[in-house]
């Protein structure tokens, strides 16, 4: 017969483990949400970055955080090389498909046509009898075709090369793979660039047909999506969480990047500890803010921004901890800056020994991959966690989608930084 105190403890346990599960099911909702065709990418195309942040300032809202503000929003701009509806491609009448076979160049210029191949002979970078034969082709109907390795040092030629490059119909670019990936980018070349795996390159192409729709805003309007929990004790200072809620967007009408892992995962962690601190048992001493950034892809152009145009003072920051790419865990989590701020490092160490959280917590040194950058620039001390192993996840690929994501640990490292958290 069961005791009064082991039923008791047995019904704390079965409610621990259905509030665990439900969180869990709120976070997959949160990831499917933000990673959805609906907000195309969270990147520029189609104002997906927009369309994330309206998505934001509703949970914030809903979450009950405080705002520094109208609406939680801090605005900028940005140059930004945004590909809309057309993204075709075909080799001697075969179709090409979009994010499996190729994909466009993040610089890539508009245009549409056809032409016959034309092989890059390297030499031509190196040997100057080859690169004056090259000034003497007429390639107003050719594509140039050259390796990936090569790429930059054929858009590198001397002016006297470029009127002549400018005048190809278009450039495809040989990628050994084994995937393509994706970037943003804020320039535009004068050509339309086009990047094709190798294995899906035919060994004697001849004929290449293409259309690509791209156009440069050199002014693109974005947002942070900015709110706070304020401290009992000490509200003047804070501890920062940050995760960039942007991706790559749209190439084409069809061809999307769901940014599941990157950074859905991160945003949807920053979402759940901040509704953790707005519970009243759970208010902290210090001031908690949560930077939802814009412009991470391009360049960590809204974290910089942040940090050039602050909403209170950088020397009142305790700590900052960034999140980025944090569905999985197998393999522990990385720390960004560990190696500079070994105390705080030792302190993380010390609290994952103690209660198990991950079977490891490596260590690098400065690197500017996300957004603590510009804030450790400036003599924030901070630190970008990243999780380690997982073998379903995909990165700046069309298959970053939400139902790929273990999430493995995604709940102890939580638990983890809010041990940190009360522990600084």
């Amino acid at each position: 017969m069961m005791t009064f105190t082991r039923w008791l403890s047995f019904l704390l346990l079965l409610i621990s483990v259905t509030a665990n599960a439900q969180d869990l099911a709120r976070v997959r909702q949160t990831i499917s949400d933000l990673s959805a065709p609906a907000l195309h990418g969270r990147g520029y195309a189609f104002k997906g970055d927009s369309l994330a942040a309206n998505y934001l300032q509703k949970q914030f809202e809903s979450i009950g955080l405080r705002s520094f503000t109208p609406n939680y929003k801090q605005s900028f701009t940005l140059p930004v090389n945004i590909l809309e509806n057309r993204l075709q491609l075909e080799i001697d009448g075969k179709a090409l498909v979009p994010g499996v076979d190729f994909i466009a160049h993040a610089a890539t210029g508009a245009g549409s046509g056809e032409g016959r191949v034309y092989d890059i002979d390297t030499l031509i970078l190196k040997d100057v009898d080859v690169a004056q034969q090259f000034l003497t082709n007429n390639l107003r109907n050719k594509v140039l075709v050259v390796y990936q390795r090569h790429l930059q040092e054929l858009l590198s030629l001397p002016e006297p090369f470029q009127p002549q490059l400018k005048s190809v119909a278009a450039v495809i670019v040989r990628q050994p793979g084994p995937k393509l990936m994706g970037t943003v980018r804020g320039e535009q070349l004068p050509f339309p660039v086009l990047e094709v795996l190798e294995k899906s390159w035919p060994k004697k192409a001849k004929k290449v047909t293409f259309a690509v729709d791209a156009r440069l805003e050199p002014q693109y309007q974005s947002q942070n999506i900015i709110g706070f929990v304020p401290g009992k004790v000490k509200p003047d200072s804070f501890v920062v969480v940050t995760a960039h809620y942007d991706h790559l967007g749209h190439q084409g009408k069809s061809l999307y990047f769901p940014g599941a892992h990157d950074n859905a995962s991160g945003t949807a962690m920053l979402l759940e500890l901040a509704r953790h601190y707005a519970q009243p048992q759970n208010a902290p001493d210090f001031s908690i803010a949560f930077m939802a950034f814009a412009g991470e892809e391009a360049g960590l152009v809204g974290s910089r921004f942040y940090t050039e145009n602050p909403l209170f003072p950088l020397n009142k920051i305790k700590f900052l901890l960034n999140l980025d790419l944090m569905s999985t865990g197998e393999e522990g989590m990385m720390v960004v800056n560990g190696s500079v701020y070994p105390k705080q490092f030792a302190l993380l160490q010390s609290l994952n020994q103690q209660h198990g959280y991950l079977s490891q917590i490596k260590s690098r040194g400065k690197a500017a991959n996300s957004d603590h950058y510009f804030f450790s620039e400036k003599g924030v001390p901070a630190f970008f966690f990243y999780t380690l192993g997982g073998t379903t996840t995909e990165y700046h690929h069309p298959n970053d989608k939400a139902e790929t994501l273990p999430l493995t640990k995604f709940k102890e490292v939580m638990a983890l930084i809010q041990g940190f958290i009360k522990a600084l």
